[in-house]
């Protein structure tokens, strides 16, 4: 379903996007750095000061700007770009516009500048998206087409694409950078790729409308989110095979979708949505250590 969202990156905004410099001088001063987060409804990219939290500024990337993420130097900041009408739940879509796929693509942005100054193509209907270990590639999920596709990022060219199920969303790159793992919302299930040789190696049954996908540092066990079961899939990332579902909560009102893990990999943090609250994960158990809840303004 193409739904819509103010702000694609919220949870892991800091994590994926804390680009510009981390230069401050004094001992033990901390050092100041950026949160970029994409709009759907505006088209742009608002940047946020991380110790402030204020808006400093506002990039305009094109329509329906969704999955962002940072170059390894954070100098290049990419961002999903959709031509495809938002469908939120329960909107008759046969009564939406007709898509404008000429606003598809993978906006470039100069972080330096805050400027976008290329857009890329990128297959039908981008949603996320993850980069290879050379920077030199686009591993894109496309929702409306069902694929995911591998896209040149000095051509600019699309070099293949797999079919890996209805509304593909989540797209992670193995910690050895040699395959690519891929949500499919409808299907419920993981669909891995492989880069050297683009062929389908695996394809997992995880829960209803996985999302998010995160591994451990040594690859060895991968995490995915199930929004609508309120769970989290624990996974063995070598042989491809479920473990077990993680219970967070009572399903219709835990509704697990973005996650992270922390710098030294021991924990996950998982947002879920309404159900506003965040679980902790112990990676090494995958049992959950303990939530916290955002409170009301």
């Amino acid at each position: 379903m193409r739904s819509t969202s103010i702000a694609v990156i919220v949870f892991t905004a800091v994590s994926l996007v804390g680009c510009g410099s981390r230069t401050g001088t004094e001992k033990g001063a901390e050092a100041p750095f950026r949160i970029l987060v994409t709009s759907e409804n505006s088209g742009d990219v608002t940047i946020v000061d991380g110790g402030t939290l204020e808006v400093t500024g506002k990039i305009p990337v094109g329509k329906r700007p969704r999955g962002i993420h940072a170059s390894a130097d954070r100098r290049t900041v990419y961002v999903a770009l959709s031509g495809s009408p938002a469908a939120p739940p329960g909107v008759d879509e046969s009564t939406l516009p007709p898509p404008d796929k000429s606003a598809d693509g993978i906006g470039i942005i100069d972080a330096t500048q805050n400027k976008l100054v290329r857009t890329v193509h990128a297959g039908s209907d981008p949603e996320e998206f993850d980069i290879s270990k050379d920077g030199k590639l686009l591993f894109v999920s496309n929702e409306d087409a069902g694929e995911a596709t591998i896209v040149d990022l000095d051509s600019g060219k699309v070099l293949d694409s797999f079919k890996v199920g209805e509304e593909p969303e989540g797209v992670r790159l193995t910690p050895d950078g040699k395959n690519v793992w891929v949500t499919s919302e409808n299907d419920g299930t993981v669909t891995v790729f492989s880069i050297a040789d683009h062929k389908i190696i695996a394809k997992m049954n995880v829960g209803r409308r996985p999302r998010s996908i995160n591994f451990v540092p040594d690859g060895s066990r991968a995490f995915v989110t199930n929004e609508n079961d309120g769970t989290v899939t624990l996974i063995d990332a070598v042989k491809h095979s479920v473990i077990r579902p993680i219970e967070l909560g009572q399903r219709g009102q835990i509704k697990p979708m973005g996650s992270t893990l922390s710098p030294d990999g021991s924990r996950l943090y998982v947002s879920t949505g309404r159900g506003k609250k965040v679980f902790i994960i112990e990676t090494a158990t995958g049992n959950v250590a303990g939530s916290f809840e955002e409170k009301e303004k």
